[in-house]
């Protein structure tokens, strides 16, 4: 085989790697979610208690809105994010991080986490459910977190 072919059976594989990789057509999508607050009975609204809150800042991206905590009346736990927005990208996490703040991308390693699941949408309003157990004291922020690239996208210290 000639060093041209080679190269070009090189090229046609690694295309595709690249953009499982890199998912580059995820910069050009958005996708909106506009979740209702999370009650169980819309009777029992006032007995929703805020237990945390914070703004979100940049970090690697772009990233705003606002992250709130609420206790539900039957004990469940809710993170909720209203307002939001950040990038879309490959693999994107909604991070709890056992930190006061995040404002790197080496801090949730370190400090630890809770992986509340994937980021439903790049923008809107979402509800992610805190696993009962988690020690809300020490966990003091939210981190937007691409775990493909181990990337802070934006974060939000809860106060």
């Amino acid at each position: 085989m000639t060093k041209r072919t080679l190269l070009l059976a090189a090229a046609v594989l690694a295309a595709p790697i690249g953009w499982y990789l890199f998912r580059p057509e995820l910069l050009f999508i958005d996708k909106a979610v506009s979740e209702a607050a999370p009650v169980a009975d819309p009777a029992a609204m006032d007995t929703i208690t805020t237990l945390a809150t914070g703004e979100f800042r940049s970090g690697a991206h772009e990233t705003a809105g606002r992250a709130t905590i609420l206790r539900q009346p039957d004990g469940r736990i809710v993170l909720r994010l209203t307002g939001f927005s950040t990038s879309n990208g490959p693999d994107v996490r909604v991070y709890l991080v056992a930190a006061r703040d995040v404002t790197d991308s080496t801090s949730p390693k370190t400090a630890g986490f809770v992986d509340l699941g994937a980021l439903k949408g790049n923008l809107g309003d979402q509800n992610y459910e805190i696993p009962a157990g988690v020690d809300l004291a020490r966990h003091r922020a939210v981190t937007i977190w691409c775990r493909r690239f181990a990337v802070n996208f934006g974060a939000a210290p809860l106060a």
